[in-house]
């Protein structure tokens, strides 16, 4: 299908013209800001030329916040959490400047892994998600999985001798986020296949896990002594560690709360 092309329109027949060939193109930012567009263009008194590269930023801008939002949706996360929403001010023992130089995504261009340990309600899960979105925004493959989902998941694969394209596929995201590690126990059989997704990454592709118990507690997930040093090496050779304590910041927001109403 062509449009047909003649000199002198109407400007109602240009913009129908317009309409028509971004459709075509599948050009809906320039589409639908075009007229805003060429107001400014004109009231700017600007070249045909810079008025075609508004049109075309424009388009790119918005193609580059459709992927973003596309890779955020495809990564999994259960609930939207930001850097610029985390409260660094309610937990001292984060360092803000090492998890602002984690959100420029090197760690995750050289495939190293970054851990964060600490008690519940310390801010590991929204660092985790936040740094995932960071990522996810960045134009890296992300997925966020709980710890038990992905093993549950590696056994029935396993079962359904599904489990190399299981692990395959866990293998070619770019970051692959694991929350709630060490929360319940594993058996070796859920060990050894999770151990088999992180050496399917190792030093090719980064792994982030949140836990809230430290290194020398994770023998209560891993039973096995010598698997569990081995994970614990693939996880932490040569990447970031954050320790983010024992102090709850949702239980002393619980208990400002409830002095505040005592008070009031």
């Amino acid at each position: 299908m062509s449009i047909p092309r003649q000199r002198g329109l109407t400007e109602q027949a240009a913009t129908a013209a317009i309409d028509q060939a971004c459709r075509m193109l599948r050009l809906p930012t320039i589409r639908s800001q075009f007229p805003e567009l060429a107001e400014t263009a004109g009231r700017e008194q600007m070249s045909y030329l810079g008025f075609l590269s508004e049109l075309l930023l424009a388009e790119c801008d918005d193609r580059a916040r459709r992927r973003s939002e596309r890779r955020i949706k495809a990564a999994g996360f259960p609930r939207d959490k930001s850097l610029r929403k985390f409260d660094f001010d309610a937990n001292s023992n984060i360092d803000p400047a090492m998890v602002h130089t984690l959100a420029k995504c090197e760690w995750i261009k050289k495939g190293l892994p970054l851990c964060l340990i600490g008690d519940s309600g310390t801010g590991k899960s929204h660092l985790l998600i936040a740094l995932g979105t960071e990522a996810a925004m960045a134009g890296y493959r992300v997925k966020y999985v709980l710890a038990t989902k992905l093993v549950n998941e590696l056994v029935e694969a396993a079962d359904e001798k599904q489990l190399t394209k299981t692990i395959a596929r866990y293998g070619r995201v770019d970051l692959l986020c694991i929350d709630e590690l060490g929360y319940m126990e594993l058996d070796r059989r859920g060990a050894e296949l999770l151990f088999q997704v992180l050496t399917e990454r190792e030093e090719k592709n980064s792994v982030a896990i949140a836990s809230n118990e430290s290194f020398s507690g994770w023998t209560k997930t891993f039973t096995d002594p010598r698997l569990c040093a081995a994970i614990v090496d693939r996880l932490t050779f040569g990447g970031n560690i954050i320790e983010t304590g024992t102090d709850s910041y949702r239980l002393a927001t619980t208990r400002a709360r409830a002095e505040q109403q005592a008070v009031s």
